[in-house]
């Protein structure tokens, strides 16, 4: 099963400083249909402008990813860390029993990111945070694997049966992302046109997988990230 999300009909926001598209419900924008899927909670992509940023604000029991499409982020918290992150590469925390932290873009040049969010497998957990910094030919014309769940074998592990790969794929080229049964998986298209199991997807769209194989073409150079997982009722 494939189901489109077409970046022009999500949620949106726009605070000045920042500008914001919800995958799923998130702020005002609330569709008692579109709450979650599976495990995945949030996907925003944020528009975050130069010397501003998320001051310090709390979270708790969620699994939270940031991927930087263009810019720096900074990230700083109630544990102690503080650290800049440029494109390709991820934040995560796990807030667990909780934790304050902020995030900033101190640079001279619009950030966009996305802020995601996983529910973890149980509640109360002690709060994490780390960074990973990956090369970007990593993902050229192959998926990299850059999440998985605590037994999975990606270099950051949160606690969920989830997995996050990237990818660039060229102009002209195809590749193949398997979903097995049991499992799902939502794409987000975060720059170029593809065209998936002979669907266009454009800068922005995300798309919902459920138990299918898909074959993605790339019509002009693209820039993906998928959150792959099991397969649940939402």
């Amino acid at each position: 099963m494939l189901k489109k999300i077409d970046s022009t009909t999500m949620g949106s926001g726009n605070h000045g400083w920042l500008q914001s598209k919800f995958h799923f419900s998130f702020a005002d924008y609330f569709n008692p249909e579109n709450i979650q899927f599976g495990v995945l909670r949030v996907i925003n992509d944020d528009l975050i402008a130069q010397k501003t940023g998320f001051d310090t604000h709390p979270h708790r029991d969620m699994e939270i990813i940031s991927y930087v499409v263009n810019g720096d982020l900074t990230h700083r918290d109630s544990m102690g860390n503080k650290n800049t992150i440029s494109r390709g590469h991820i934040q995560y925390m796990s807030a667990g029993t909780g934790v304050r932290h902020s995030e900033h873009n101190l640079g001279e040049k619009v950030l966009r990111l996305l802020q995601i969010w996983i529910f973890p497998n149980q509640n109360g957990l002690k709060p994490n945070y780390g960074d990973l910094r990956f090369n970007w030919d990593e993902r050229k014309n192959k998926w990299l694997h850059m999440v998985s769940g605590v037994n999975g074998d990606a270099p950051i592990k949160i606690n969920q049966d989830a997995n996050i790969y990237s990818l660039e794929l060229d102009k002209g080229k195809d590749i193949h992302f398997p979903v097995k049964e049991g499992r799902q998986a939502y794409l987000v298209q975060i720059e170029g046109t593809s065209k998936m199991n002979d669907i266009e997807l454009n800068d922005g769209d995300g798309m919902e997988i459920v138990e299918e194989d898909v074959l993605i073409s790339s019509v002009e150079t693209s820039h993906f990230l998928i959150i792959e997982m099991e397969k649940q009722a939402n």
